[in-house]
């Protein structure tokens, strides 16, 4: 008698699942012990704590709440500034797409860089700040773009409000962490992660047209917005086929009617001609 599919994946499948099973859990234990609790936790729709207090690259005391409530979207970077690679990376990587943008820092958005390494001070907050402008090369972003530091808790519980999971490594005196920049409302309300050490100025811009819930961007970027929704699992806006269709559709609608209302046009003005 032939056996049936079923009885024939079934075995299939239990040797998989028991061979699976112990490699998944090898490779969670062959996880490098600095970066255990390192993770981006999503608080999606949170409040940050805007009464936080931290001291900006000139040395003044400043409220977090400082840099929102002026209609603009604010992007928060955190990092720090002696780190000896990936904070380095990702703001390179967010100066680079930044470029891409016709957008100016203070003008559609603000940047907001908080150092998470207390020992940090304006000195060197200053000193990166002139970095990257220069990095950046545009004129005015100097007005907003803020590198900040702060004390131990504050950092903290600006990290916990957004769900950046850190950790220091005193073996090598160093910050584990990941890479993400976290876009918020005006109103400091948390709207999208980027993840990665690359920032492609289309995900900058919908990010930001998105997070500004519709006030920065023209009718085009928002426009885009109906097309493309955040992929999660890749880190980027994707275009949806549903809405690109839906789109095409209305589009081909649209011209097939402009092209009847110019024939219909055409034809009446022969009409009165020969009459």
């Amino acid at each position: 008698m032939q056996p049936s599919p079923r009885q024939v994946l079934t075995p299939i499948c239990l040797v998989l699942f028991l061979v699976a099973g112990p490699a998944q859990a090898q490779l969670l234990q062959d996880q490098p012990a600095d970066l255990e609790g390192v993770d981006v936790v999503e608080h999606l729709g949170d409040t940050l704590p805007l009464d936080l207090q931290f001291k900006n690259e000139r040395g003044r005391t400043i409220r977090l709440g400082d840099y929102f409530g002026k209609e603009r979207p604010v992007i928060l970077v955190l990092a720090y500034y002696e780190c000896p690679m990936l904070c380095s990376l990702v703001l390179n990587g967010m100066a680079k797409g930044l470029k891409g943008l016709d957008w100016v820092p203070g003008e559609k958005f603000e940047i907001v860089t908080v150092s998470i390494d207390p020992r940090e001070g304006p000195d060197l907050a200053r000193f990166k700040k002139q970095e990257y402008l220069r990095e950046l090369k545009l004129p005015g972003a100097e007005n907003g773009w803020h590198f900040l530091t702060g004390q131990e808790a504050d950092v903290r519980a600006l990290a916990d409000a957004v769900g950046f999971k850190y950790r220091y490594v005193e073996a090598r005196d160093e910050y584990a962490h990941p890479a993400v920049l976290t876009l918020s409302t005006p109103g400091g309300v948390v709207s999208r992660y980027l993840y990665g050490i690359k920032f492609e100025p289309r995900d900058l811009r919908l990010g930001l047209v998105e997070a500004s819930e519709g006030k920065v961007g023209s009718t085009l970027d928002r426009f885009l917005l109906y097309c493309y929704h955040y992929d999660a699992t890749a880190g980027r806006y994707a275009p949806v086929a549903k809405n690109i269709m839906r789109v095409g559709g209305a589009l081909t609608v649209a011209v097939l009617g402009v092209a009847l209302l110019v024939f219909w046009a055409r034809e009446l003005r022969r009409k009165r001609k020969v009459a």
